[in-house]
Formats: C-alpha cells, structure tokens, sequence
C-alpha cells in the first residue's frame, strides 16, 4: 500500500521556487483560511465539504502533477493525503508536515499563526 511522501515546510519552499509545478491543496475550513493563508495560490478543498467537491475532483487535480496538502498541524492533510493515494491512485501525493503552522515558522513568519 502506497503512503505520501512527508515534505517539510522548507522543502516544498524550494521546490515551489524552484517553479515546480506543484499542485498546492488546502483540506482546511473557510474560516481557518481567513486566519492564515499561503501567499502561493492553492485549490481549496475542506474536508468536511467533500460532498460538494468530490465528484470533481479528477477536474480540480491533475494526475501527472505532484500534489501537496495542507492543513493546519499535518494531521487532516495526512488522511487526505492517504485517501487520494490509496482510493484515487494520485502517483505522487506529499503532506506538509506541520501544516500552516511549520510553513508560518520556518518559511514565512508573515503567515499569521492560531
């Protein structure tokens, strides 16, 4: 059984500014994205809303591009890291360990912390 690769926060920074062309997806609440948020454009999808986004899915997310999740802490995006490797067959799923929370410290201290 296939699992995502875990990618720190300065990692997934390099590549992204390497232009990687990475698929950045955020499994948090609305409310959560107002408190803090990348400054690199990521595709929305909060867990519990799935039911309004899961039968476009295959439209929201390419296949042959590396997707990356997160959440706020690295727990939520990890589950939905797991479901779109193992349930979907995404290649190449990795999880921001830490989340927004490592992002905010060890990338970009301007990314509010809650």
């Amino acid at each position: 059984m296939q699992t995502p690769v875990s990618i720190t926060a300065p990692a997934l920074h390099q590549r992204l500014e390497a232009g990687e062309a990475i698929q950045l997806v955020d499994v948090r609440e609305a409310a959560e994205l107002e408190l803090a948020r990348l400054s690199q454009p990521v595709i929305h999808l909060p867990l519990s809303q799935s039911e309004q986004w899961l039968g476009q899915l295959e439209q929201l997310l390419e296949r042959d591009r590396p997707v990356a999740v997160l959440c706020h802490a690295g727990i939520r995006s990890w589950q939905f890291a797991c479901w779109l490797m193992q349930e979907r067959q995404y290649p190449q799923v990795w999880n921001l360990v830490g989340g927004i929370e490592a992002w905010s410290a060890l990338v970009d201290p301007t990314v509010p912390r809650y």
